[in-house]
């Protein structure tokens, strides 16, 4: 019996799987509030409590990156070390992978249901693939043909400079470099990276505040999904969060292009993330597909790669399954 869980600062979810049903079929699957517990090891404990089933190994996708079989989680303070984990299950064999590295392994396994196509394209088996996520923060990672199956490779991509590619841009940048003495992409693409677009637009006089929204904003612990909201006319219409979500698509698309061709993803490009499956209106227009196509003489190239958007909330579970599922046979 595998153990898997996809790990994160507001919920963690743990299913147990078999080899023979794979990893879109848990056994046993339930959902904890992380902040409720004191450590990984003890959701995993109250857990295999209910469900007091033999495991063989274990895989989890941990939000944070993973240095030397150990992560610490973002937005909560959980330390998660492989070492631990093995003493507690009492197994030799336990994997923990980045977040994104846990939704690319899940990839290949993906169907039509769990995608949503921005661009039709042709994908050349075997070429290598990028996954872009833009969720609290901005997470990048890659696929590559081994000559059996596909391998994931963690990044910390969102983490590179921000490059404006036009005016607007380049003031933004000005703008968050009176801020912050590095500006990512992860600060302009992020769920912590739209306030710093609104905030630009606004103190630039793009657009007025109104007070209905200054009054939402300043009550919300999270101002991301108020401004989202707004864009999308959800709650009243806002001018300035409409022009904050297109600036952040543009930005999206640019940087999900530039990954393409960094890793030269010939066998597509998907977009996962909270944000994407939410926006989808945003994204899936002319505007989105042009900035991601802008690239000079690699224009034409980027044209044969299909992109999708992650829709299956899932993902991060089934990945961190599939690699579990994987390591069985010793691959």
């Amino acid at each position: 019996m595998l153990l898997a869980g996809d790990i994160g600062g507001t919920k963690t979810i743990l299913a147990l799987y078999s080899p023979e049903q794979g990893p879109r079929k848990p056994l046993v699957q339930k959902r904890f509030a992380s902040q409720e517990y004191p450590s990984l090891a003890t959701v995993v404990q109250s857990f295999l409590q209910e469900y007091p089933h033999p495991i063989e190994r274990a895989c989890f996708g941990v939000a944070g990156p993973v240095i030397e079989g150990t992560a610490e989680i973002t937005n909560l303070p959980w330390v998660i070390g492989v070492r631990n984990l093995q003493e507690i299950l009492g197994i030799e064999e336990v994997f923990l992978l980045n977040d994104l590295e846990a939704v690319a392994n899940a990839v290949p396994v993906l169907t039509t249901e769990d995608l949503y196509t921005l661009k039709e394209g042709v994908a050349v088996p075997g070429g290598a693939i990028a996954v872009i996520a833009p969720g609290t923060g901005l997470g990048e990672a890659y696929l590559t043909w081994d000559g059996r199956r596909y391998r994931a490779h963690a990044s910390e991509g969102g983490h590179v400079d921000f490059a404006p590619r036009n005016a607007v841009e380049m003031e933004l940048l000005r703008y968050l470099l009176q801020r912050y003495d590095h500006v990512s992409y992860e600060r302009v693409c992020s769920g912590k990276g739209i306030p710093n677009i609104y905030h630009y637009l606004k103190d630039s006089g793009y657009a007025g505040e109104p007070p209905w929204l200054a009054e939402a904003l300043l009550a919300a612990d999270d101002p991301t999904p108020v401004i989202v909201a707004a864009a999308l006319g959800q709650q009243p219409h806002s001018e300035l969060c409409e022009a904050t979500l297109e600036m952040f698509a543009s930005i999206l698309a640019a940087e999900a292009g530039n990954l393409a061709l960094k890793v030269l993803s010939t066998g597509g490009v998907y977009i996962g993330g909270g944000i994407p499956p939410r926006i989808l209106p945003v994204l899936d227009n002319q505007r989105f597909l042009q900035s991601f196509l802008r690239k000079g003489r690699f224009t034409d190239f980027l044209i044969r790669m299909p992109l999708y958007v992650i829709v299956n909330e899932q993902a991060a579970l089934i990945g961190a399954a599939r690699h579990g599922l994987v390591a069985w046979d010793g691959a």
